[in-house]
């Protein structure tokens, strides 16, 4: 289980410590992706996966169904297989919600025409929400509402009620793999559990423990400084990041030691700081906005 365990966090290692299981898993698992109120961000990120690249994943373990990206086929032909799933009531599918959900109205969102009328995001995602077997939010948008909900919890005045998917089902269980984007790593390795049927240890934000159970800080290549009180005062400075506005110390998920484009750097270590984008609380951030300088 160790080993399982490990292959996953650094799925570099997947296929040399999980190729059995995949295998043995069977037939391959359909997935039906959809995307709400989204950049395609997350998408983008799942396709520069790099070991196991996404079509390996794709064409050994699971069937993309339906993906609003990347799906070949285009109009009443692409939409056609999700309401067949609706219709056929399949409940032996993955459902994977990227982007947040528009709550106030339909049309905000909508995703191909059934008998004449436009559909929208929120139904399809109610009907197929109930049936599948799994359910798995992508992106902070999708896990806890993100840019498109933007101060809506304070004021509530967001123009398309924004929300996340744990919301719209509040009866499942969603597996949240917040980011902005998520990291490849934590959407493949995700996803390839739920394939092989082990659900994984959750926080209390339902995100996976095994890539957000410690934070930025934790593990900050300028930790250092932190702990010799040397902060920097200026970007580029040499320095830990904590006055300029890094929220690395509130911040889980395990980039620092993941880092970005197959471990070429991270967000801290590039001099950014961290904006905490797998938090509930993104992009409002406490009420005080990104890179605010901290007094005191």
């Amino acid at each position: 289980m160790g080993g399982f365990g490990a292959a996953l966090a650094f799925p570099n290692v997947l296929f040399q410590g999980c190729r059995k299981a995949l295998y043995k898993a069977g037939k391959q698992t359909p997935v039906i992706w959809l995307q709400g109120q989204s950049c395609s961000g997350c998408s983008i990120s799942l396709l520069n996966s790099i070991d196991p690249d996404i079509a390996s994943v794709i064409t050994a373990h699971i069937s993309l169904n339906f993906h609003q990206t990347v799906s070949f086929g285009t109009g009443d032909a692409a939409v056609r297989v999700i309401h067949k799933a609706v219709q056929d009531k399949r409940d032996d599918f993955v459902l994977v919600v990227e982007g947040s959900i528009p709550a106030k109205s339909d049309l905000y969102c909508t995703l191909g025409q059934i008998n004449g009328h436009h559909k929208g995001i929120r139904e399809w995602i109610e009907q197929l929400g109930s049936q599948a077997k799994a359910v798995i939010a992508i992106g902070t948008c999708a896990t806890y509402g993100g840019i498109p909900a933007a101060e809506i919890r304070a004021t509530g005045d967001n123009p398309t009620g924004a929300t996340s998917l744990s919301e719209i089902l509040p009866h499942r269980q969603v597996i949240n793999v917040p980011g902005c984007p998520p990291h490849p790593d934590w959407m493949v390795g995700t996803l390839v559990q739920v394939v092989l049927k082990r659900r994984p240890g959750l926080d209390q934000y339902g995100r996976p423990l095994l890539y957000f159970s410690e934070t930025v800080h934790d593990n900050c290549e300028r930790l250092k400084y932190y702990k010799q009180n040397k902060f920097a005062e200026h970007w580029g400075d040499e320095g830990c990041l904590y006055k300029l506005g890094c929220l690395g110390i509130d911040t889980h998920c395990d980039i620092p030691k993941r880092k970005w484009v197959g471990g070429v750097n991270s967000c801290t270590g590039s001099g950014s700081g961290c904006i905490g984008c797998t938090e509930p609380v993104f992009p409002d951030t406490g009420k005080r906005g990104l890179y605010e300088h901290r007094k005191g």
